[in-house]
Parts: structure tokens; sequence; C-alpha cells
């Protein structure tokens, strides 16, 4: 066989190996797909009234619903993948890389199942929120299909952009818990963001902060594409934030891996 179908054909072994984990144990994707969704419910019944009223949307919450969503969209996918750093971690620490070293099969293999199989997590997960989203109100309407098209391959990047800074993580923690840790930042830039508040709402200090981030450009192209409103010039920070990111896990991830242990 040639190299290509090799490498093909460890990476779909790799990435069933590691949706039968998922599937095994599937407590720690629950316990962080739960973040989002406690937060969408809590953000849209408890304060949903008074922030709808805040952005100029009336007195229900109708308004506060759309804002909201599309971060809490980003916002699963950082909580996922926190679950790819630990998984990652957990290989590097109990020996299953050192037996993967010794067999004769294509080495990146094991890298690219884990990043499949986190994407395509991120996107069912993504698919869950939504669906919650849509049972207390979501609304989109007035986007088109292309609208619609565009927002799901924008999810799938930034999926995958995180998924490679997560594996890297996960490679550089000593532990299961460590790598749980360092990965926390994927979850909480979001709260640092437009996810639940506008930018020019926050303190002058804090804007930058907010402003020159992934997440911020991310979350307003995904909320002007699933709204049907304009985007500026997010859209295109938003895709240099993802391919950046994903480059940079990526040679991150890579270099890490092929180094030979100590």
């Amino acid at each position: 066989m040639s190299s290509l179908t090799l490498a093909v054909r460890d990476s779909a072994t790799m990435l069933r190996r590691n949706l039968l984990h998922a599937r095994r144990y599937p407590s720690l994707t629950l316990n962080l797909l739960l973040t989002p969704i406690m937060l969408l419910l809590l953000f849209v019944y408890i304060f949903g009234d008074t922030m709808s009223a805040g952005i100029g949307g009336g007195p229900d919450r109708s308004a506060y619903i759309a804002y909201v969503v599309p971060g809490l969209l980003l916002m699963t996918i950082g909580s996922t993948v926190i679950g790819t750093a630990v998984s990652v971690s957990n290989d590097m620490t109990e020996g299953i890389i050192a037996r993967f070293r010794t067999m004769a099969i294509h080495r990146p293999s094991v890298l690219v199942g884990h990043v499949v199989g986190s994407v395509l997590q991120s996107v069912a997960s993504v698919i869950l929120v939504g669906a919650v989203a849509v049972a207390i109100g979501f609304r989109s309407t007035d986007a088109t299909a292309l609208e619609w098209l565009a927002a799901f391959g924008l999810l799938v990047l930034f999926a995958l952009a995180l998924t490679w800074i997560a594996v890297g993580m996960g490679l550089v923690s000593p532990n299961a818990e460590a790598a749980s840790n360092n990965a926390m930042p994927l979850i909480l830039l979001p709260l640092l963001s437009s996810a639940f508040t506008p930018v020019e709402s926050m303190p002058g200090w804090f804007q930058p902060v907010a402003e020159y981030q992934p997440f911020t450009p991310a979350i307003e192209t995904l909320r002007g594409l699933l709204l049907g409103t304009g985007i500026g010039h997010n859209g295109w920070l938003a895709v240099a934030w993802c391919l950046g990111l994903a480059v940079l896990g990526y040679f991150w991830s890579t270099s890490k891996f092929n180094r030979d242990p100590k």
C-alpha cells in the first residue's frame, strides 16, 4: 500500500479509538457541555429581560436570546476541547504512546485521530446546545442558506483551531489535572469577550482586552451570519485568528509529539 493509504488507514483507526473512548466515558464530555447550557439558561431566564433592555431590545428576553446564543455556541467548542487536552495528556502519561512508537503505524495518525475526533465532538456539542437554544426561543429567520453554510464553516474552522491548541496543551501537561487547568482559558476567554455584553458597554480600560482576542471577532461574525446582519471586518479577523491558531497549534503539537522521550 502507498504511504498515503497507510496514513489514511491508521488515522481512521486512531479516530475510531478516540470515538470509542468518548462513548465509553461520556462523563467528561457531558460535564464540560453542561457549562454553556447552564449559562444559556441562566442568562436567558434570570438576566434575559434586564439584559435585553440594556442592549435596546425591549422589555422581553427575545432580543437577548438572539444576542447571546452565538457566543455560547463558540464557548461550547472551548468547553469540548478541554476534554481533548485531558485525553491527550492521559495517552502521554499512561504508556500507550510508548507502545505506539514501537509499532509500524503512521506516527502523525495518533494526533490526527485526536483532532478529527475532537472536531466531530465539538460539532455534535454545538448542535445539542443549538437545539436547546431553539427550544427556548432562538430564531434565525433572516439568515440565508449561504450564511448558514458560512456559519457552519466558521464553527468547524474554529473547532479545528482550538483543538490543535488543546492538543499542544495536553502534550506539555504532566497529568490530566494539569491539562484541564492549562486548557481552562479556552472557556474563560468567552467570558471576557462580546459573548454576553457589547464591547462598547464595558469600561474603557477593559475594552481592548475584549476586542483584541480570538473569540470576539468570531462571535461577531457568527452573530451576523445567524441573524442576517452585517459582519464588517470581523469575518476576515475571525478567519485570520482561526488559521493562525491552527498553524501555531499544529507545529507546537507535532514538534512536542515527535520529540523523543527522555
